[in-house]
């Protein structure tokens, strides 16, 4: 039974991460490996050689096929094999499980449930990636060594930033605020609104805001089952709020796409977009730091949150008001894991 919803792009990689090796990655709880095949795509098929079992990501690629390590048999990027080093017959059962992949936006996604299904459609969309009056960080990474439901319920939850990142983009002036919530059968979006508020260290390093108060917007979308966007908006205080005034101030959209690599672990894919400093390339990298200091905040509350859960058997003992989004999120989740499941026990049937 799948633990995770399957039929749904998740970013495999960074296409800057898959060169001349095969790169190995454990995806939904299945071994896969990442290659370029001959004509420069990226493909994806189970990391196992079907002989002895070996990593295929152990091997090499040589002329666009992957060649096992072990005893040089070499699969396509549709996963047939196509040589066996001392022998002409190739057995019929000599074949690898191939995934759909697409590129986009810099990333490999794959898809990890019926190939059939496997529509380039059905990507994310990420305004202003290829907007000149934009800037972007791409190729952000972490590993999480928690269940990617908890980042879920972090990424959901616009209360926390207050305690867990105060030297980054906390503001104590959110702390009392509260937490509204919209519902699509998409996405589901929680957010605050600080009117007449200071603005936060990281935006004091960026503009001079006069009298120093702001209204400042923090969004925090969801998409189901693994794609997440924080908006913050930070604008001079007073004006109406419309697409065209938060433009006016600074906009940070900062996107999360989570992988579940097992029931404990995630891969954290991020990028962050950003309509000032464009094109300065030394504010980018300062930047890429600071994210990196606040996602590894999350990282050590999640870790954290993972052991207790490991030892206790449960996920949280009390529920407050600020977890209605991010419990409506998951039980997205679980409807998408639950549809699956009974559709594959229909089949089966």
């Amino acid at each position: 039974m799948n633990k995770f919803p399957r039929n749904h792009w998740y970013a495999a990689a960074w296409a800057s991460e898959i060169g001349d090796a095969p790169v190995g990655r454990r995806i939904l709880d299945e071994p896969v490996v990442l290659f370029r095949g001959g004509d420069g795509k990226v493909a994806a098929l189970e990391d196992r050689c079907p002989h002895r079992l070996v990593p295929l990501s152990m091997g090499t690629v040589v002329n666009g096929a992957l060649q096992c390590g072990y005893h040089g048999m070499t699969f396509g990027a549709d996963g047939q094999c196509v040589r066996i080093p001392g022998q002409e017959r190739i057995p019929p059962r000599a074949v690898v499980r191939n995934y759909p992949i697409a590129e986009r936006y810099g990333m490999a996604w794959i898809w990890m449930g019926e190939a059939e299904r496997a529509d380039p459609e059905l990507l994310p969309e990420i305004p202003h990636f290829d907007d000149p009056d934009w800037g972007k960080i791409t190729d952000g990474y972490q590993h999480h060594p928690s269940n990617y439901l908890n980042i879920v319920e972090n990424l959901m939850d616009p209360s926390h930033t207050t305690f867990v990142h105060k030297q980054t983009i906390g503001n104590p002036a959110a702390a009392n605020a509260g937490v509204q919530m919209e519902k699509t059968d998409d996405y589901i979006v929680a957010y605050k609104w600080l009117p007449s508020s200071p603005p936060s260290p990281m935006d004091m390093q960026i503009k001079d805001f006069g009298d120093g108060k702001v209204d400042r917007g923090q969004f925090f979308y969801f998409e189901v089952p693994c794609v997440s966007r924080v908006d913050i908006i930070t604008m001079p205080a007073g004006l109406e709020r419309t697409e065209e005034n938060f433009n006016k101030g600074l906009r940070n959209n900062s996107y999360k796409f989570l992988t579940p690599e097992t029931e404990t672990s995630t891969h954290f894919f991020w990028m962050h977009l950003r309509n000032y400093n464009v094109g300065d390339d030394a504010w980018s990298e300062r930047m890429r730091g600071v994210f990196e200091k606040t996602f590894n905040e999350d990282r050590d509350i999640e870790m954290a949150m993972q052991e207790s859960q490991n030892l206790l058997g449960v996920r949280q003992m009390v529920g407050l008001e600020i977890d209605r989004a991010p419990t409506i999120a998951l039980k997205m989740i679980e409807r998408l894991v639950k549809d699956e499941n009974a559709a594959a026990e229909t089949v089966a049937a």
